[in-house]
């Protein structure tokens, strides 16, 4: 279903910008693109004497949020973040037990910007390689504690949730390197080379990257947050960079990331392979235009080159 689709009442509304915004005059409700797993608006509110302002209101679909985390890890992502001076949106108000919002959902400031859009911008999303990849690593440095685990996701283990149930999911029976996929992940993970654990966004891609005059505004969608091996977020971002036919800017994000976190990613290809996997969860969904899939089998079979080489 879609954003506009699942509007929150009114009621809802009026109640939510009484207690953020009161005083106010009214206000106009708008669906912002990019709603997969929630249902996200932007909230334009008016006042007699005093400037507009804007917000973002995200509320997480049942479908997805079976065990009712979202809200609560993206709202203490979001937090933790803007404490360690990423740009991400400012959080105002979580609402996990669903009392003001309808659904479990978060409240944030609106950030301006808008999302690089591949295909038509496909040439400038690789130009802006190398700053998305110091972007991510400066992500990547954001600390976290123990207790902050039990909200993030154990990226370790999510990113790899295809192997949890010991048998190959029937969509990847489906998938031509499917069965290799899934044989080289059981295999090689329990094995890889140990590394410090960093906090992690889960979904960076292009999607998930505001810009405006050429510089970032903003990281967003932070509902799976988690923590763990770095490589698991360069390795879904530089899948993107081959879907789109940018193997060169693929690896100018990774020259850029490595130089600025500092060193090189010892298990990048394992994860390569792992983050094949969601694209075979929906190929009509993921494939859609000329080359994509082509790409696809191509950016899998570079990856096990690199890891079969690397295991000998």
């Amino acid at each position: 279903m879609s954003a506009a689709g699942t509007l929150p009442a009114t009621a809802t509304l009026r109640a939510l910008l009484e207690t953020l915004t009161p005083g106010y005059r009214t206000y106009s409700i708008h669906p912002l693109a990019g709603s997969y797993s929630n249902f996200t608006h932007r909230l334009q509110v008016e006042f007699a004497a005093a400037p507009p302002k804007q917000l973002v209101l995200r509320r997480y679909s049942p479908a997805k949020n079976p065990e009712n985390e979202k809200a609560r890890r993206e709202y203490q992502a979001l937090q933790r973040l803007r404490a360690h001076g990423i740009p991400v949106p400012k959080p105002l108000l979580m609402d996990d037990a669903a009392q003001l919002l309808d659904l479990p959902g978060i409240v944030t400031e609106f950030t301006a910007g808008r999302q690089i859009e591949p295909p038509t911008q496909a040439a400038y999303w690789g130009s802006r390689a190398a700053e998305t990849a110091r972007m991510l690593a400066r992500i990547h440095t954001a600390p976290f504690t123990a207790a902050d685990q039990q909200y993030l996701m154990d990226d370790d283990v999510e990113v790899a949730w295809f192997i949890k149930t010991g048998s190959i999911p029937d969509y990847m029976r489906r998938d031509p390197d499917g069965a290799d996929v899934w044989h080289l992940v059981s295999e090689h993970l329990p094995q890889r080379r140990r590394t410090a654990a960093r906090f992690l966004h889960t979904d960076y891609w292009s999607g998930n990257i505001l810009w405006a005059r050429g510089c970032i505004t903003a990281v967003v969608d932070w509902e799976e947050a988690g923590f763990g091996d770095p490589a698991a977020d360069v390795a879904y971002c530089r899948m993107e960079y081959f879907l789109e036919g940018l193997p060169h800017a693929a690896d100018e994000f990774l020259r850029a990331y490595e130089a600025a976190a500092g060193g090189a990613l010892d298990n990048l290809p394992l994860f390569e392979i792992a983050a094949s996997a969601r694209p075979m969860t929906d190929p009509a969904g993921w494939f859609t235009r000329p080359h994509m899939e082509t790409r696809f089998r191509q950016f899998i079979q570079r990856a096990k080159t690199a890891l079969l080489t690397a295991s000998r």
